[in-house]
């Protein structure tokens, strides 16, 4: 048979012949007197065989390996991983989905590109037109997306989002827009703040902490403490830089404690 004729019988281009030739996948045949290739039934097989593994999302290397003679992996092994690698894209195009889904379940302007823990998350807090309450989702967001916190944190605090006394205590900040800095309602306000998060949130984030190459909360991060204390009053802004500290030496204890 000469190209063409092998091409058509197998359902493939002269084209791709020509390059597996080149990349040595399928030999070159002997040649008539008049200098065309001269294909055999082999050859037929071969290309069909070729054809089939590349359909199946197989490299022309993983493909080598299969036909070689020899120290080739066996082609079970071949598939198994290519399988593998389907069920992990499947896998991952599903979560694609079911995150676009909610997004657009969503109400025009509510909603926000994050992971299904944090939606879990945001949709326990009540209702608030609280403008510090809003602050913290924005922050918690920014956090959800540089991979700081994970989803064992995001359970903890699933019962402090849906307090009531919570959302009081974001109010109670929200009175300090107009405050001076020594206002005499920051350091309590501070202190109930923390109080308000549970012991088992900074386990999760040493936790978080220790599977990472970070050595700390977000808070470490060059210029993050600045940017957010900016975004707030200056008593307000005591009020959260009180807050960073007291997480940031509970934080602290726990990752060490959770690296010993």
């Amino acid at each position: 048979m000469r190209i063409g004729e092998i091409a058509a019988l197998v359902g493939v281009t002269t084209r791709a012949i020509r390059h597996y030739h080149h990349v040595g996948l399928l030999p070159e045949p002997d040649r008539r007197p008049n200098g065309y290739r001269a294909y055999s039934v082999r050859d037929a097989v071969r290309l069909a065989r070729v054809r089939r593994l590349t359909e199946l999302g197989l490299s022309l290397d993983e493909v080598r390996d299969v036909l070689a003679d020899d120290a080739g992996r066996e082609l079970a092994e071949v598939l198994a991983e290519l399988d593998a690698d389907l069920a992990r894209q499947q896998a991952e195009l599903a979560e694609r989905r079911r995150r676009l889904a909610v997004l657009l379940a969503a109400p025009p302007g509510e909603a926000e590109p994050v992971s299904p823990a944090l939606a879990e998350l945001l949709a326990k807090a009540p209702a608030t037109a609280s403008p510090s309450a809003a602050l913290d989702r924005e922050h918690l967001s920014l956090l959800d997306a540089s991979g700081a916190v994970g989803e064992e944190l995001y359970a903890v605090l699933g019962t402090v989002a849906a307090d009531p006394a919570v959302l009081a205590l974001y109010e109670r900040l929200d009175e300090l827009a107009d405050a001076a800095g020594d206002d005499p309602r920051i350091g309590p306000l501070a202190a109930e703040l923390v109080a308000a998060v549970p012991p088992e949130a900074f386990a999760a984030m040493a936790t978080a902490a220790a599977t990472t190459d970070g050595a700390g909360g977000p808070q470490e991060v060059p210029g993050f403490l600045e940017a957010l204390l900016a975004e707030y009053a200056p008593a307000q802004a005591e009020v959260v830089r009180r807050v960073m500290d007291a997480f940031t030496d509970t934080w602290a204890t726990q990752t060490k404690r959770g690296r010993e």
